[in-house]
C-alpha cells in the first residue's frame, strides 16, 4: 500500500519531511522534480530540506486578553477541590474570592487542562427529573423528611462531641418547597407522629397566612414520626389538613430517590451550617439563632444550582415568578418544637385556630426566640 505525503503527514508530520528530504537527495536536489513526485507544492520541499523537521508550535506569542496565569492555577485548584463544572465554578469564584469569569472562559480553562467531570448517575443508571420545574407554580409541591443531627460519619469528631455535651437539638424537621427550593425548619430532641403533624400544620397555617392559595402535595417517607405506611392514619392527617387545602402523599417503600431535593440539602447542612457553626453554640437556644440565620440565608443570599435554579436566590426566583405571596413568606421562624407543643397545645388545637391564629403565635414566637438570644 503506497502512502502519499498528505497521508504521512498526519501520522508523523517529522517522517513525511524525512521522505521528502530522501527523493530530494534521489533526484540530485531538484526541487521541481521532488514536488512533482510526491505531488507537493516546490515550497513544502524547500521547507523540509533548510527548515526543521517538526512542526512549529502556533500558539500566538503574544495573548494580552488571555487569563493570568495565577488565577488560572486558581481555578483549577478550586475545580479539583469542589468539583464544581463551569457555571457553579464561576459563580462560587465570584462569591469567595470577587472573580469576575465568564462561564466560557471557565469552561475553556477546564477543558484546557484536563480537568475529568465528575458525574453521578441514579441508582437504575437513568438521569429523569423528579418534576415539570418549568411548569411548577411556587408552593404547589413540597418534600418533607427529618435528619438526624448527631451523625458520627457526617460530622468531625470535635463537632459530634460538642453537640452532644451540650445538649444540643438532636433531630430536624425540614420542608423544602420544590418550584424556588424555600426551606421551612425546626428541631426537636426527639422524633414522633405528634411533632410530624404539627411542624406540617405551622407549616400550612404561615403559608396560608401570606397569601398562598394553591392546592399543596407534600411528598414524605414512611418514618414513624410520619405515618408509618399506615394507609388509615394517613387518611387521618390527610383529612385534618383537608382544611388548608392540602394533601400529604408518602413516596413508595425504597424509593428513596424521589426525595432528592432534600436529601441534598441534608448534605449542604452537614458542610456549610453544622461543621462550621454548631461548636459555637453553647445552649439550644443560640443553636436555634444560628439555625435561623442559616435558613434565612439560604433562602434570600445563598444561589442554588439546583434543576431550572440557574444560580439564583429562592428569594429571587419567587420575584421571578411575580406571583402575589409576600417574601416576608421565606421568613418562617425556626423554632424548638417541644416549645412550640407546651405554648401551642396539640396540632389538633391549632386546627381550630385557624392559620390567622398560627401566625400570630409563630410570630410572637420568633419575636421571644430573638430576646433570648
Amino acid at each position: 500500500m503506497v502512502v502519499s505525503y498528505h497521508e504521512l503527514k498526519v501520522l508523523s508530520p517529522a517522517k513525511a519531511r524525512e521522505v521528502v528530504c530522501k527523493v530530494l537527495s534521489q533526484n540530485q536536489g531538484n526541487v521541481s522534480r521532488t514536488a512533482e513526485i510526491l505531488g507537493i507544492c516546490r515550497r513544502t520541499v524547500r521547507r523540509a530540506r533548510d527548515g526543521r523537521r517538526q512542526d512549529r508550535s502556533r500558539r500566538p506569542k503574544r495573548s494580552p486578553r488571555r487569563t493570568p496565569s495565577a488565577f488560572e492555577r486558581l481555578m483549577v485548584t478550586e475545580a479539583g477541590r469542589t468539583h464544581f463544572r463551569y457555571r457553579r465554578l464561576a459563580a462560587y469564584l465570584k462569591r469567595k474570592y470577587s472573580l469576575s469569569v465568564s462561564e466560557h472562559t471557565v469552561r475553556a480553562i477546564l477543558k484546557r487542562n484536563r480537568i475529568a467531570r465528575v458525574t453521578r448517575k441514579s441508582a437504575t443508571g437513568e438521569r429523569r427529573h423528579l418534576y415539570d420545574y418549568e411548569a411548577l407554580v411556587p408552593f404547589a409541591e413540597f418534600q418533607l423528611d427529618t435528619k438526624h443531627l448527631l451523625d458520627q460519619h457526617a460530622l468531625p469528631a470535635g463537632v459530634y462531641d460538642h453537640m452532644y455535651q451540650r445538649g444540643l437539638p438532636r433531630f430536624e424537621w425540614h420542608l423544602m418547597e420544590v418550584a424556588t427550593r424555600t426551606r421551612f425548619t425546626a428541631y426537636s430532641y426527639e422524633l414522633s407522629a405528634a411533632f410530624g403533624l404539627l411542624f406540617i400544620v405551622l407549616v400550612l397555617a404561615w403559608l396560608r397566612a401570606h397569601n398562598v392559595h394553591i392546592s399543596i402535595r407534600i411528598r414524605c417517607d414512611n418514618g414513624s414520626e410520619f405515618c408509618s405506611g399506615s394507609g388509615k392514619k394517613l387518611a387521618e392527617w390527610n383529612r385534618r389538613l383537608a382544611s388548608f387545602q392540602a394533601v400529604l402523599d408518602p413516596i413508595p417503600p425504597g424509593a428513596k430517590h424521589l426525595m432528592g431535593l432534600v436529601e441534598n440539602a441534608h448534605r449542604v447542612d452537614d458542610e456549610y451550617f453544622l461543621m462550621i457553626h454548631a461548636e459555637r453554640c453553647p445552649h439550644a437556644y443560640a443553636f436555634l439563632a444560628k439555625a435561623q440565620g442559616w435558613q434565612d440565608t439560604w433562602n434570600f443570599y445563598r444561589p442554588n444550582f439546583g434543576i431550572a435554579m440557574r444560580g439564583v436566590t429562592p428569594s429571587e426566583t419567587l420575584k421571578a415568578t411575580k406571583s402575589m405571596v409576600h417574601q416576608h413568606v421565606l421568613l418562617f421562624p425556626v423554632m424548638l418544637l417541644e416549645d412550640a407543643m407546651k405554648v401551642a397545645g396539640s396540632p389538633q388545637q391549632l386546627l381550630q385556630g385557624g392559620p390567622g391564629g398560627t401566625y400570630v403565635y409563630t410570630t410572637c414566637l420568633r419575636q421571644n426566640y430573638t430576646m433570648v438570644y
